[in-house]
């Protein structure tokens, strides 16, 4: 370590915010735009370089935390930065969205406040790519197999890489207009900028992978036709069905999925459209869910001009510490609060979160549209409602951020190329990300089920190794999880 002493002089300090009235003003990310860099070598330096870095088996990608937390410290930005890259493609994704695994499995958070991991691997990466040190990585030669990669999310782009640079020929199929999936339309600006999205996409066309957008595999193109063409297939689809609320007035007009109304808004700062088709503006908005889809609609829907806003969570609320049922390094189950949050009330959320909220039917105006949402308190065991506790919110606009529960089924893949099912809705595959139809794979949210980006992209690295031993007998790619792998799972 750089300083022996550094975890114990230096407190954590996180990238600062911008104020709340000017990020609500627009769609740029929330953090301020020169706050990192001038904190982050000595945050790093709080790392203690641990005997046992339990940061590593917190990160599903093996992420070599105290190495480059070390070379940060010392000033070796490209040091650092080529130790961030040797195990994760796409660290300026993770760095602004992964919920952090690794900081909850630091050593520090068992009775302090933990290394900035997550600070520190956006401003490396930021660092160099305004350095000019990420350049594309083309094959020395080329191994005249091809493969097809169906989707664009964090696996599939992941997978995609590693296989191209391993020296295969790689087309990136995507049903969308541009590449990216979740990245691209799933996750607000003020979370992800697109333009980290469309320089990586540049690196990787550079490097040799092609890209295929507007094609709906199963659809446009027969699944087993396409396989037909390639040496082998790896299905990065993602886990895009959404979980249903079957209460009484779900058929109401403007109640709507989180994922038909997040689009819209981001196709917005695309430029496809002056105004999303679907908004909140003026309107008095409901959310149903409180996980991070329910967040993003939450920073969403505000940036919207809504008239007012209710999120309401099934679960109780969690306290501020971890729990003893939850010990460290695990990560826990604790009351957060996300910039979206943070926007909602200046910094108090209490009017806003409504924790314990079970949604028991919609009522609507006589015209067929919802105006009121009927909810009671739930038991924080069974989660089923409380009688005598019913009350009614008005209700606008509801927008159901329930999570997901697999891939979708009526696409065409399924039956085109013979894929089966989990019990939890998802595509089987062996502990090699192999499925029974010889060359299918399947990496990310599609054989996994929801999961956060990190996860993604950790499948889709070991998915590329996968295939990479099938077309040529062995590899040298990284492996960082198994398809059976549930690490310290989030």
């Amino acid at each position: 370590m750089a300083d022996p002493w550094g975890f114990l002089r230096s407190p954590r300090r996180n990238w600062p915010l911008r104020p709340v009235p000017e990020r609500l003003r627009d769609w740029r990310d929330v953090h301020a735009p020169h706050g990192l860099l001038p904190i982050i070598s000595e945050q790093a330096g709080r790392c203690m370089d641990c005997g046992i870095p339990f940061c590593h088996s917190s990160c599903p990608l093996g992420n070599l935390i105290p190495e480059w937390n070390m070379l940060v410290s010392l000033e070796d930005w490209a040091a650092a930065s080529e130790r961030l890259h040797a195990t994760n493609n796409f660290p300026e994704f993770t760095g602004l969205t992964c919920p952090a695994p690794c900081e909850n499995g630091c050593v520090l958070a068992i009775n302090a406040d933990p290394v900035a991991i997550k600070n520190v691997e956006a401003a490396i990466a930021e660092y160099a790519w305004a350095h000019d040190w990420v350049q594309p990585v083309p094959p020395d030669r080329l191994s005249g197999r091809t493969v097809a990669v169906i989707g664009s999310g964090p696996a599939g782009l992941a997978c995609a890489q590693q296989l191209t640079r391993a020296g295969h020929t790689v087309a990136v199929y995507e049903r969308d207009d541009r590449p990216g999936g979740l990245l691209r339309y799933g996750i607000p600006a003020f979370k992800l900028e697109k333009h980290h999205v469309d320089r990586r996409i540049a690196q990787m066309r550079a490097e040799g992978t092609i890209f295929r957008t507007g094609v709906a595999v199963g659809a446009d193109v027969d699944a087993g036709r396409l396989l037909a063409r390639y040496d082998a297939m790896v299905i990065a689809v993602g886990a895009t069905t959404p979980r249903e609320l079957p209460v009484p007035g779900r058929e109401l007009a403007g109640i709507h999925q989180a994922m038909e109304f997040l689009p819209l808004a981001n196709r917005v700062q695309e430029g496809d459209y002056a105004e999303p088709p679907l908004s909140a503006r003026g309107r008095r908005v409901v959310i149903v869910g409180g996980g991070d889809t329910g967040a993003d609609c939450l920073g969403t829907v505000l940036r919207q001009r809504a008239a007012s806003v209710v999120q309401l969570d099934i679960r109780p609320q969690p306290g501020e510490q971890r729990s003893p049922e939850e010990p460290w390094p695990t990560y826990p189950r604790i009351h957060r609060v996300s910039p979206a949050h943070e926007e909602s009330r200046a910094g108090d959320d209490r009017d806003v979160r409504v924790f314990a909220a079970s949604t028991l039917r919609f009522e609507g105006d006589g015209e067929g549209r919802v105006q009121a949402l009927h909810l009671a308190d739930a038991d924080g065991e069974t989660r089923s409602a409380l009688p005598g506790t019913e009350r009614v919110i008005p209700a606008e606009m509801v927008l159901l951020a329930l999570g997901f529960s697999g891939p979708e089924r009526d696409s065409g893949l399924m039956e085109q190329l013979g894929l089966g099912l989990t019990r939890t809705g998802a595509f089987t595959r062996d502990p090699d990300f192999a499925c029974d139809v010889p060359g299918v794979f399947v990496a990310g949210d599609a054989g996994r089920g929801q999961s956060v980006i990190v996860w993604a992209i950790a499948e889709g690295r070991s998915a590329a190794a996968a295939v990479d031993r099938y077309l040529s007998g062995a590899t040298a790619l990284p492996a960082p999880v198994r398809a059976t792998d549930r690490m310290l799972a989030l």
